[in-house]
């Protein structure tokens, strides 16, 4: 038996080594395309389904297949990774001084069978001006994140206040993947 990321996230890999869960990375391309009806929370978990599922025959049956994703939500509209510099701007502008919420997948495969669940996390961005979000937007580091934004770097400054788990907006809520984890070993 061996555990399985679906996910080539360096803050995913990090919270699988923090929690002592020896792992191997094995990706799929996977349709991340939703039906308009589901909330975003919904959403998440679907595709947390896909990227474990898109892995059945690749792996083995007793394999365990961890694998998540990450959407913000902004009055009711998902924003997932911006698809250039303008985009980020104009999703980071949104955000400014404005309450969201962080949704996180999860979903854990082993075998055929397949259980999910998933995180919510609140979070309050303080206003933010126009150079400021220049200069994240100059790093390079909003470029491969929901929202346009990773809590644990440089936007960690534009955070008033949060409710939920701060995992979860990183985008691996851990006693969410625990719980699972001692499910699907039942």
């Amino acid at each position: 038996m061996a555990y399985i990321l679906a996910s080539k996230s360096p803050r995913r890999h990090a919270y699988l080594t923090e929690l002592g869960i020896p792992f191997t990375v094995l990706t799929a391309d996977t349709d991340e395309s939703l039906d308009e009806r589901l909330s975003p929370r919904e959403g998440v978990e679907l595709l947390a389904r896909r990227k474990a599922e898109a892995l059945v025959g690749q792996v083995s049956p007793s394999d365990t297949v961890i694998a998540a994703d990450t959407l913000v939500e902004l009055d009711g509209r998902a924003l997932g990774k911006p698809t250039d510099e303008a985009d980020a701007k104009a999703m980071l502008s949104r955000l400014s001084g404005s309450r969201h919420t962080v949704h996180t997948g999860v979903a854990v495969l082993r075998g055929e069978r397949l259980i999910s669940d998933g995180e919510t996390t609140v979070i309050y961005f303080r206003p933010l001006t126009e150079d400021e979000i220049d200069a994240y937007i100059a790093s390079g580091e909003p470029m491969d994140k929901a929202g346009a934004y990773g809590i644990q770097g440089g936007a960690s400054a534009f955070v008033e206040s949060i409710e939920g788990e701060l995992d979860n907006v990183v985008g691996l809520p851990c006693k969410t993947l625990i719980r699972l984890l001692s499910e699907i070993e039942e």
